[in-house]
């Protein structure tokens, strides 16, 4: 293979985008530092072929200079969009800034006989293309988790094309939203990041919930609080584990008599009981930093009732977006734009 040492250099996305797509699907979770390294690249190519370009003596130095603006000013910009409207997640978002500088152009890679990637756009903009890539790709997981369903004998127009039935034990490691209310379906039920934040506070596995639930609902019935953490799958202490969350400084504490003092300056404001608070759902969210995926209380206490009277339950899962972006680059590198190619096979380009 032979190919510009800036094009060589930008192949480093492909572990790094593989690596963060299989931590979305593991956790949810990928950390900001792990895009410092690739946006820093992304800088140093862009001034080391922008270079080479500042003469503009030919329409392909002004070419690249346009196309390292739509990527910068558009495709950019629409990530932060996505990411503002709910869209996209922050780190899909983050991941897309990233692809953004750092692979503005195409790049291309010469093989014996045949060049990669294949197709090319009108428009040339790589980044444009890994995007379109990846909303074609992820476009078609509502498809899969149709048939899924239908073939599970879950045929429910339109929940079995948004959401997957599960077991109540499998919260533990789930992701996504509950796809019920006490009332029925719904899009909005509470984040399980959230119901796991909920449970580790109180130090309580799934089971106990279930078990006690009637005396759990009662707001003095809670006890030492712990740090909630993020919510994120895995962490020592969640649902029932041996080794319990440490107690949260921070959070709502109890007296020994089981009655539960408010956080106040003064240490004497009414107590959860007083203000009816039942799960001791208000006390949780002003007990915590954040607002626990905007969570209300009365989301909160809607989802621990279809939690504790509910064997199995509806989540959307919601879209591990990485995924669809980690392969759509990769298409992208081995063959090009999707869309394009399909259209120019048509004849419609």
């Amino acid at each position: 293979m032979f190919a510009s040492v800036p094009d060589l250099l930008r192949l480093a996305v492909l572990p790094v985008l593989g690596w963060a797509a299989w931590r979305d699907i593991e956790t949810r979770r990928v950390s900001t530092r792990t895009w410092y390294p690739l946006v820093g690249l992304g800088l140093l190519l862009l001034a080391w072929e922008s270079v080479g370009h500042l003469a503009l003596a030919t329409s392909a130095d002004v070419l690249f200079f346009v196309r390292v603006a739509i990527s910068l000013f558009l495709v950019a910009p629409i990530a932060y969009g996505f990411w503002w409207i709910g869209g996209f997640g922050g780190a899909d978002a983050k991941a897309l800034i990233t692809i953004a500088i750092l692979l503005p152009t195409f790049p291309t890679y010469y093989f014996l006989g045949f060049t990669l990637p294949e197709v090319v756009t009108t428009l040339g903009v790589f980044s444009m293309t890994i995007l379109t890539n990846t909303v074609v790709l992820a476009a078609g997981y509502p498809l899969a988790l149709g048939v899924r369903n239908v073939l599970a004998g879950d045929v429910r127009f339109p929940v079995s094309f948004l959401g997957t039935r599960i077991t109540v034990d499998g919260l533990s490691d789930a992701h996504g939203r509950l796809y019920e209310t006490p009332e029925g379906f719904s899009r909005n039920g509470l984040d399980i990041d959230a119901l796991r934040m909920y449970l580790r506070w109180r130090g309580l596995s799934l089971d106990e919930l279930r078990a006690d639930a009637d005396q759990l609902r009662d707001p003095e019935s809670v006890g030492e609080t712990y740090d909630p953490t993020d919510g994120a799958v895995g962490v020592e202490g969640d649902g029932g584990s041996e080794s319990a969350p440490k107690p949260s400084s921070d959070a709502p504490s109890v007296e020994s008599d089981g009655g539960m003092a408010a956080e106040s300056d003064g240490g004497d404001a009414g107590t959860a009981a007083e203000t009816d608070d039942s799960w001791a759902a208000e006390a949780f969210l002003d007990g915590i930093d954040g607002s626990a995926y905007g969570t209300t209380p009365e989301k909160l206490r809607g989802g621990l009732e279809v939690v504790a009277e509910r064997d199995e339950v509806w989540i959307s899962p919601g879209i591990p977006f990485l995924v669809p972006m980690f392969v759509g680059t990769l298409l992208a590198f081995a063959y090009g734009d999707i869309v394009f190619g399909v259209l120019e096979a048509l004849g419609v380009l």
